[in-house]
């Protein structure tokens, strides 16, 4: 679907061309506001996972329509294919929906792990990609970048067992599509990217009959609860899509695709902030990988631009 590359008419309507540099930052943008997900998905507590796809979505949609109005491209919209507006919408509605089931069916902390392969795919699928070149740096760089968020489980030995292999595999696949959504969105980079805010609705739209059907409505039981909500639909799940959407697009996403590991590790420096972790030195050697290997794979683009 993605592979589509004609010509779109929405292009000449958008705001101007932003720089790889500009992009570049937009992406590790988008990374620090994931950094706060889980953060704010504990806050939201008690609402279940898909009811709180259907709220944070619904906000997230608030981005786009201030960027559209900004950029003048409500009328590009209209021109976007059904077909991208289905891809898109798949992407965040799958990874989504893979990522609560697997952290339902398996430990949060290890099935997270899995599911942050993908910053690893990213930088070994983009080197696929028309104009890209994959370097030793860069995978020794990614290398680096996971062994740090691995360290991150072994906080928690034993966690692996039988039983939780199945939210193990939804985590794989949760990894796989993210990846894949990131690398294919580098060439439906004709389209504008007020389209996020369409895919927001639609992932908010199939989730509420899932919700429905699976789910028992719950509500936040104070303003705290409603402000994580609100923190979540603004920014991990808002503005954080539209600024992957143009580093992916116009950045470079072999360093994004490193940087995101940073995530994890940031994650739980939050966490810990809050009171709701610990801190060992195990946290400061991750990030020093985390850091090492992001450094190193910046090394590495600088060289090849």
């Amino acid at each position: 679907m993605a592979g589509n590359t004609s010509p779109d008419p929405a292009h000449s309507t958008g705001p101007r061309p932003i720089s790889r540099n500009a992009a570049t930052r937009a992406g590790f943008g988008a990374i620090l506001m994931w950094s706060l997900l889980a953060l704010l998905s504990v806050g939201a507590a008690p609402v279940p996972p898909l009811q709180l796809n259907v709220l944070v979505f619904s906000i997230g949609a608030l981005p786009g329509l201030i960027w559209a109005w900004r950029h003048g491209e409500f009328a590009a919209l209209r021109r976007v294919s059904a077909r991208t507006y289905l891809f898109g919408i798949a992407g965040l509605f799958l990874y989504h929906t893979l990522y609560f089931a697997a952290l339902r069916l398996a430990p949060p902390a290890e099935a997270g792990l899995i599911a942050y392969l993908w910053p690893l795919l990213i930088v070994l699928l983009s080197g696929l990609l028309p104009g890209e070149r994959l370097r030793p740096a860069h995978l020794a760089g990614a290398a680096l970048g996971f062994a740090g968020a691995g360290l991150i489980v072994l906080r928690a030995p034993g966690a692996f067992t039988g039983a939780a292999l199945p939210g193990y595999g939804l985590a794989l696949l949760c990894a796989l599509t993210w990846s894949g959504y990131s690398v294919l969105s580098r060439r439906l980079g004709h389209v504008p990217t007020a389209a996020v805010l369409v895919f927001c609705l639609g992932t908010a739209a199939l989730s509420l009959p899932l919700h429905l059907m699976l789910e028992t409505t719950r509500w936040p039981t104070g303003w705290t609860g409603w402000a994580a909500i609100i923190g979540l639909g603004l920014g991990p799940v808002g503005l954080a899509f539209y600024l992957w959407d143009l580093g992916v697009k116009n950045g470079d996403i072999q360093m994004l695709g490193v940087a995101a590991y940073s995530a994890p590790v940031l994650s739980t420096l939050f966490l810990v902030a809050s009171g709701l972790a610990t801190p060992g030195p195990t946290l400061f050697v991750a990030a020093l990988l985390v850091t090492s290997g992001a450094a190193l794979a910046g090394r590495a683009a600088r060289r090849g631009h």
